[in-house]
């Protein structure tokens, strides 16, 4: 896991009245390409990108960034509506695709030391085709990244990397569906969270080997199955548990590479 990834998660959290973080979700912060400066050096316009039912409900949030000394990290708020009372993240035109999309100045966090890194949309992704292209099928190992349960360090952001496998990818290869599914433990608080592909050197005979770490999609839910506690003198169910299935319901990259594209470059930005 190259350790730039680790420091492009963020945790997302809402402040209680009583001062404290209540610790939700997992974000992370994408970098769409702008152009080529004349060092060499790339320009790219930075979005935190999470789902919708995390932030549809909040009217602002906490998100945590670590300094590049030794010190306690930062709790920075961010706007999620202007003085208008108009919404500023933006939501996939798709209402059954869980993405939100907010606009983030980092001017004011790189001033003050924080170690923070994007996934670069030229470099760091994979759209559905190119998943195709690389040969990227059911097994391939992947690792999700997030803040499971709130468990966020008290002094620090530390993000937790869990390693699993795609178990279903097809269906969405052939357009019947617009997720596909992981074989990964994820909780509440993973919401958001990134999946990333793992590389290998070496493959079996009529596969591709993938060299490199591609973010392929984010983390939408855990997949339910339901537990029926049947009354022995009725008959009748009584209780129905719902239960982690242990399968990971994981949005595609390509649909906030969709959004993205589309937004202008001088779209509202929070700077706090």
């Amino acid at each position: 896991m190259p350790p730039d990834y680790l420091d492009s998660v963020v945790a997302i959290g809402n402040e209680s009245p009583n001062g404290k973080i209540n610790w939700l979700a997992t974000g992370f912060l994408l970098g769409r390409f702008l152009k080529k400066i004349d060092d060499g050096t790339h320009d790219y316009q930075a979005f935190l990108i999470t789902n919708k039912h995390v932030v549809k409900d909040l009217k602002s949030m906490k998100i945590r960034l670590n300094p590049k000394t030794s010190e306690i990290a930062k709790d920075y708020s961010v706007k999620l509506f202007d003085e208008e009372g108009e919404r500023l993240w933006i939501g996939h035109p798709d209402e059954t695709i869980d993405i939100a999309i907010l606009g983030i100045n980092l001017k004011k966090a790189r001033k003050e030391g924080m170690n923070f890194h994007i996934f670069r949309s030229d470099f760091d992704i994979a759209s559905i085709n190119q998943m195709k292209e690389k040969g990227v099928s059911e097994g391939d190992l992947v690792y999700g990244l997030g803040f499971p349960m709130g468990f966020v360090d008290p002094n620090r952001q530390y993000v937790i990397v869990r390693s699993g496998s795609i178990a279903r990818i097809r269906d969405l290869f052939e357009g019947y569906r617009k997720d596909f599914l992981v074989d990964l433990f994820v909780f509440p608080g993973n919401s958001g969270g990134p999946i990333i592909i793992r590389p290998e050197i070496s493959h079996v005979e009529r596969t591709k080997s993938i060299g490199y770490p591609y973010l392929i999609g984010m983390v939408q839910s855990y997949v339910t199955y339901r537990d029926i506690a049947w009354s022995q003198q009725t008959g009748k169910p009584r209780v129905v548990f719902e239960e982690n299935s242990g399968l990971a319901s994981v949005i595609p990259i390509q649909y906030v590479l969709e959004i993205i594209e589309n937004i202008p470059i001088d779209l509202p930005q929070f700077d706090e």
